[in-house]
């Protein structure tokens, strides 16, 4: 029995550290390519998005995060359809112009379609990097002139 106890310890003692039960563990290196790369639109939202705006895009009253179903009533108001592909979430999300301007749209044609305005252009990436060149110095100073602004007209925003 002891000498069986040894052999066990002396195999598990001789196993590398960065070897895993599944196999070697790969060596983490500066600049990898993830080797599951999200392709999908659904994904990209799931992945950058719904970390703080859920699933379902309700967001967060109690976080102070806006709910992106009726994203489409920004689109209304003079300077709002900048600011939707302008805020700290987008510029910070690590999403090319192209896959902002995809993951917007799907979140404007599925979840946030009942508060399209009639006649809605879909983002192009041409349009999302304009804006983002831009950056917003004052993100609440020019959100509640977008309240304001919404409140004159009687568009409800989040």
């Amino acid at each position: 029995m002891l000498r069986r106890a040894l052999a066990l310890l002396t195999l598990l003692l001789s196993v590398p550290s960065w070897a895993g039960s599944l196999g070697q563990q790969a060596t983490p290196r500066a600049n990898a390519e993830s080797v599951a790369i999200t392709t999908s639109v659904r994904s990209l939202y799931v992945v950058h998005c719904a970390g703080c705006h859920g699933m379902d895009g309700a967001g967060s009253a109690l976080g102070n995060v806006p709910d992106m179903r009726r994203l489409g009533h920004f689109l209304r108001l003079e300077g709002g359809r900048e600011f939707v592909v302008s805020v700290p979430g987008v510029m910070g999300s690590g999403l090319t112009d192209s896959q902002v301007a995809d993951v917007t749209n799907w979140v404007l044609g599925g979840m946030a379609r009942a508060s399209l305005p009639e006649g809605h252009k879909p983002y192009s990436a041409a349009e999302v990097n304009r804006a983002r060149a831009v950056p917003l110095l004052d993100v609440a100073a020019v959100r509640a002139r977008l309240k304001e602004q919404a409140l004159g007209r009687n568009v409800e925003i989040d």
